[in-house]
């Protein structure tokens, strides 16, 4: 019996403490808003951080309390920016669904070298030495800092070492530009067709000595095809939606000398 009571009497304390924590609980609480709650469970709970904040609560938050713009976040898209507005009684312009798109169509096979590069497998280690081993300093390093950070693993590569982004699993966090110590992967629309997969704005003649497909700046895209959104700027093709064609667009793609200009 002696052995019994310590333990009823713990058992007792207990419930009286729980007890006086539900009602401190129920008494001290601080209620959330209706707007907020509803805020939250809206979000696409990814916490990917793309926003710029710690997770999609905070950012719900953030908007509730007018310190962050509704629209931030990739992965809830148009329709999470839309029922945002709604519910902070706002309007808010149709948000377009943006991907992150790999502007270097090299592989390590058709690139040069100005060294070989012995140490740590991140982009950002990588550059500090010369801005990486490769002859081509403005194209894609290839040791996958932006695959590390892409929170759906939508950055893949090839067999051959190209490194690419699966569109049907990206989220558009934007994450993968800010791992890239060189801009090479940007975010584009969604719905865009073309891309220039160069990111070099070296002079034709001498990136013709250490790249198979860059960008030689030959303007044929431009002067040859119309209409076709492609212009060259410093030596780089670029492509431009609202002033393309479809047909001219055809045009430019089959034109290319170097194939650097692609169908999405």
């Amino acid at each position: 019996m002696s052995i019994i009571i310590p333990f009823v009497l713990i058992a007792v304390i207990g419930g009286l403490l729980g007890f006086g924590l539900a009602i401190a609980d129920s008494k001290l609480s601080v209620k959330k808003d209706e707007k907020l709650t509803e805020m939250e469970n809206s979000m696409p709970n990814a916490n990917c951080g793309g926003c710029g904040f710690a997770g999609c609560s905070a950012y719900a938050e953030a908007v509730f309390n007018h310190k962050a713009e509704i629209g931030l976040c990739a992965p809830g898209g148009n329709d999470l920016a839309q029922k945002m507005s709604q519910i902070m009684g706002i309007k808010t312009e149709v948000m377009e669904k943006k991907v992150a798109h790999v502007f270097c169509s090299a592989v390590p096979s058709n690139v040069g070298k100005d060294f070989d590069y012995n140490g740590l497998e991140d982009c950002n280690a990588a550059t500090i030495l010369f801005k990486g081993e490769k002859k081509c300093k403005e194209g894609c390093i290839g040791f996958g800092s932006c695959m590390k950070v892409c929170p759906e693993g939508a950055i893949k590569r090839t067999p051959e070492g190209k490194i690419y982004v699966d569109v049907s699993l990206c989220i558009g966090c934007g994450k993968c530009t800010k791992a890239c110590p060189l801009q090479v992967i940007r975010m584009i629309p969604a719905s865009q067709k073309y891309t220039v997969d160069c990111n070099s704005h070296e002079k034709g003649p001498n990136l013709r000595k250490y790249c198979e497909t860059g960008c030689i700046g030959c303007g044929i895209c431009e002067k040859k095809c119309p209409g076709s959104g492609f212009t060259v700027t410093s030596f780089l093709a670029s492509y431009s939606e609202k002033d393309s064609t479809k047909e001219a667009a055809q045009q430019a793609l089959a034109c290319c000398p170097r194939k650097v200009i692609k169908e999405v």
